[in-house]
């Protein structure tokens, strides 16, 4: 980081001296303040937990010319209230998983603490775009994963290239990730295993994490608009761990005719380990490099100005584990429904529906409903996690009220049950459904 600082502050000047800089120059104070009650309820046997978090970002933002833009901020945070959501459940000796993340999974004792977020200087043309330093990111397998009370940043080199109106080449090189539930700095192999480790292929306890080795991402995306559709294609490379490569096909039928259009979509994923898979010794690496996966999603949708619905099915099949840590951002399949992943499988098949309703301008009420068959319990290699196959119920309401347009809220809730008459043990329970899970969260910003 000192590098880029050194660069930024190097850069920087060289646009503040032109002439008439006071008439070209802007300068805007940034804030977001988000506060976020987050509970998990059981029926019977395990610890309930709650937690009141609060974060406020407090930063500046400036361009040049409509050409340079440079971006600073920091972010508190504050455990205002909760349970002793560090202490392990009674019955199975297990960490929470849920409310512990709205804070910093590195210190868990720690109730109010700093992390310094955006350091970017950004120069942007009718065709190039290039922000060095510290930043959002937001690509299929590294994204915000914005659930908790701040968004998973980056730093390194953003470019973009616009050959035509029709074109979009864009390249990421990521150095170090603030990952959501933490504020440090890290390389992309020292935040592996931030999030629950649970077992390796052997069925015992994984140890990759604080041993993984990789020290840079890089990612490449190609977009295509056509009168076919919107074309996209990616490749996600995790040094010494895997690449991921990315399709994916969206149409909107008839939408400049009609108030009211179908919507299809088609992702077409491949991944394989590569190198060492994160360590020499495979009892300490992340990755199988042997490892070969490959996916298929689809989607078929409707909406009119009031409601949107759609229908979602992905099956995941392959030799060993695919794997993306769930550090890095959720799940780009679109079957992906919020609060779960289905990372650490060999293979998946679900089917997931959406219904959204504009109630008023300012009231949208929304809900998903997911059935979600994993491979037998009983097999680590299959399934990392001991997860069930469950289906998934989450029903929400977004607002934003009418004089207040810088402030919304969302209330979510959530619920997690076995498919089928499953035995399981109470570790396969805890964490992992037979659960209520509530989320309100309100959002302030500025600029």
């Amino acid at each position: 980081m000192k590098l880029t600082t050194l660069v930024l502050f190097w850069i920087l000047p060289l646009g503040l001296n032109a002439q008439d800089s006071a008439q070209k120059l802007s300068f805007q104070p940034t804030i977001h303040a988000r506060s976020f009650w987050m509970s998990t309820s059981y029926q019977k046997d395990f610890k309930d937990d709650f937690a009141w978090g609060n974060s406020l970002s407090l930063g500046l933002k400036s361009n040049y010319l409509q050409k340079w833009y440079f971006r600073a901020s920091i972010r508190g945070f504050l455990n205002t209230w909760s349970s002793d959501i560090n202490a392990n459940d009674p019955l199975t000796n297990r960490d929470n998983r849920y409310e512990t993340g709205l804070f910093d999974l590195l210190n868990r004792g720690d109730k109010a603490f700093l992390s310094f977020e955006n350091l970017s200087l950004a120069y942007k043309s009718t065709k190039w775009e290039i922000e060095i330093g510290r930043m959002g990111v937001n690509t299929p397998w590294i994204n915000p994963q914005d659930g908790r009370l701040a968004p998973t940043l980056m730093e390194g080199l953003r470019l973009g290239f616009n050959p035509s109106s029709d074109w979009k080449v864009s390249g990421w090189f990521i150095h170090r990730l603030r990952v959501r539930g933490t504020k440090d700095w890290l390389r992309p192999g020292e935040t592996v295993g931030i999030f629950p480790v649970a077992r390796d292929v052997n069925g015992l306890p994984s140890q990759y994490f604080n041993n993984t080795e990789s020290r840079s991402i890089l990612i490449s995306e190609v977009e295509k608009e056509s009168d076919w559709g919107a074309f996209n294609f990616s490749n996600t490379w995790a040094a010494h761990l895997f690449s991921t490569y990315w399709f994916q096909w969206e149409r909107d039928w008839n939408r400049e005719e009609k108030t009211s259009f179908f919507f299809t979509g088609l992702q077409l994923g491949f991944q394989h380990g590569i190198r060492n898979g994160g360590n020499d010794n495979p009892l300490l690496a992340f990755k199988d490099p042997s490892d070969q996966n490959w996916v298929v999603s689809t989607r078929f949708g409707w909406k009119n100005p009031k409601i949107e619905t759609h229908l979602s099915a992905t099956i995941l099949r392959g030799k060993g584990r695919w794997l993306s840590p769930r550090e890095w951002g959720k799940d780009a399949w679109y079957t992906f429904i919020p609060r779960e992943r289905n990372e650490g499988y060999e293979s998946l098949e679900a089917l997931t529906a959406y219904f959204s309703f504009q109630y008023r301008r300012n009231i949208q009420l929304f809900g998903h409903m997911g059935f979600h068959w994993l491979p037998d319990i009983g097999d680590p290699l299959a399934n990392k996690y001991a997860f069930p196959s469950y289906r998934q119920v989450n029903l929400g309401v977004k607002f934003h009220p009418k004089n207040y347009q810088k402030l919304d809220f969302q209330i979510l809730v959530m619920n997690k049950e076995a498919l089928g008459l499953q035995n399981l043990s109470p570790t396969q329970r805890y964490n992992k459904v037979e659960m209520i899970h509530l989320n309100i969260i309100a959002n302030w910003s500025l600029n």
